[in-house]
């Protein structure tokens, strides 16, 4: 297979790098992007093609990334829109929906939207996938090939889901790395320096989240199972509970999904 991705920043870059892993060849993979910082980094650390021009049909290369800004896809779209032929889009600007992005490129329906995170930096992202009914079932295997690159994938029946996605898993990173800023702080306020506090709080994150992960039980009861009675755990969740943070963290998650909605609106405004 060839892909061309359009746009080569740090999330192109990733997909690029995680595609060669799997033994997908630099010959095979061609970047569209207009600074020249990042095309001489793409070609300096992956040996691919990396060009500021559009060509002028898309030849072989049977997929298409679209990995530029969302302010941005409605212009490339339209640039694209003539350069088309029997090619799979795959889009990952966050909140474009298809149906704009399809009526952007002209009423072409062989769309893949697809929201990654940023764990995918370092190959341990999670990727949700919806697909127009007009893409094939090998052509979904194609897209999720791409993603699977980088981390694990979830694929969506309805598009609707993509704003759950966006709060849950798109944004979530920042939700963990807050939470690990604060324990970080309150560390350093016990007495621990910088670099202890530091060094306990990734660890404590990473080996938790492999436990969960690893486990057939759920988070609930590994929670239950740390807190003895009468112990410290649970007078750290009790001062949890007495400020809601359950509810808090809850109701952050339904803003981030609405706002997600938001964007999808204002994004895809009509021409």
């Amino acid at each position: 297979m060839k892909a061309t991705f359009i746009g080569g920043g740090n999330m192109a870059s990733a997909l690029v790098g995680g595609l060669l892993k799997q033994g997908w060849s630099a010959q095979s993979l061609r970047v569209v992007e207009i600074l020249p910082q990042a095309r001489e980094a793409l070609v300096r650390q992956y040996g691919v093609t990396a060009t500021d021009m559009l060509p002028e049909r898309f030849e072989d290369h049977e997929t298409l990334v679209l990995a530029v800004k969302p302010q941005s896809l409605r212009g490339v779209a339209r640039a694209l829109q003539p350069r088309l032929g029997a090619q799979l889009v795959v889009s990952i600007a966050a909140g474009i929906r298809t149906r704009d992005l399809s009526r952007w490129l002209g009423g072409f329906e062989r769309i893949c939207r697809v929201m990654p995170n940023t764990p995918a930096l370092v190959l341990a992202g999670v990727s949700a996938l919806y697909a127009m009914p007009a893409v094939s079932g090998k052509e979904k295997q194609r897209a999720e090939a791409i993603l699977a690159a980088v981390g694990s994938t979830l694929w969506l029946e309805h598009e609707e889901l993509m704003d759950a996605v966006t709060a849950v898993s798109g944004s979530g990173p920042a939700y963990v790395f807050y939470f690990m800023e604060a324990v970080m702080e309150a560390a350093q306020s016990l007495g621990l320096t910088a670099e202890q506090a530091r060094h306990l709080t990734l660890e404590t994150f990473y080996g938790a989240a492999c436990l969960a992960r690893q486990s057939e039980e759920s988070p609930a009861l590994l929670r239950e199972r740390v807190t003895s009675k009468g112990g410290t755990t649970e007078r750290a969740l009790q001062a949890m509970a007495a400020r809601a943070l359950k509810q808090s963290v809850s109701q952050a998650v339904e803003q981030a999904a609405e706002r997600s909605r938001e964007l999808g609106d204002e994004l895809g405004q009509e021409d």
